[in-house]
């Protein structure tokens, strides 16, 4: 299993052979690997070496090292994305073969908060509608989805009706068409409800997608903030040389 020496950095060779040996099914998905000192002898490695191949492959959510456990295989994300155009959940679901779905946890109407005020330049009696929600795939929870939007631009029946997108309702008296959306990415470890939400172990990462969404007249009209499970989810984006 010693991994042969070539120019580059051993670290780089380490990382490399590791990543070939979970790509053939030597270490499987949610596997403990070998303890450092045995992983380190069957390289051929110093440990020191292997921890820096190791720290590596954890910032690219390969493994994962739990603390007094051991180092563990992450599981694939089973979802992947581009952010340049808009697309929702349901066809990123459906993109891989599995039925989305939508759990509705709750919707309200309250008087906005100074950051409402701030996104949706609106005026402190006006009515924002809040709505909790999680989305499935094939029953299974994987994001945990927060929206915000004017309660002038959404339908009279919104609130009473059980399906359907808010972009479709938006779009619905031909007043607003979602043009662009400005994103934000964050990681965040475990969150107080968003991991239980989602069934998530301790452990289990969450990508949370801040997006302000514009009409056609860049107005804000819709504020959304989703927590997707990173062993499920993962986004990319193409970057042009200008």
């Amino acid at each position: 299993m010693t991994i042969k020496i070539d120019n580059r950095h051993l670290y780089l060779q380490v990382i490399d052979r590791l990543k070939k040996d979970i790509e053939k099914g030597i270490f499987k998905e949610k596997e403990k690997l070998p303890s450092e000192f045995e992983l380190a002898k069957s390289l051929g490695v110093s440990r020191a070496t292997l921890r820096e191949a190791l720290r590596l492959l954890e910032e690219e959510n390969i493994i994962i090292r739990r603390h007094g456990v051991g180092t563990f295989v992450n599981s694939k994300p089973v979802f992947t994305s581009g952010i340049e155009q808009l697309s929702s959940v349901s066809s990123m679901i459906r993109s891989v073969g599995m039925e989305p779905g939508t759990i509705y946890l709750s919707s309200m109407q309250t008087l906005p908060s100074e950051d409402d005020l701030n996104r949706f330049q609106c005026s402190e009696g006006q009515s924002i509608i809040s709505m909790e929600r999680v989305r499935t795939a094939n029953g299974e929870p994987v994001v945990y989805c927060i929206d915000k939007v004017p309660e002038k631009y959404l339908p009279n029946d919104f609130l009473v009706r059980e399906e359907g997108s808010i972009f479709s309702a938006l779009e619905e008296s031909g007043d607003i068409h979602v043009s662009y959306a400005v994103t934000f990415i964050d990681p965040v470890g475990y969150h107080e409800i968003a991991s239980p939400t989602l069934n998530c172990d301790p452990e289990t990462s969450l990508l949370i997608l801040k997006q302000l969404h514009y009409d056609e007249n860049d107005r804000v009209v819709l504020y959304s903030k989703n927590y997707f499970r990173a062993d499920k989810f993962s986004f990319h984006v193409v970057r042009k040389r200008v």
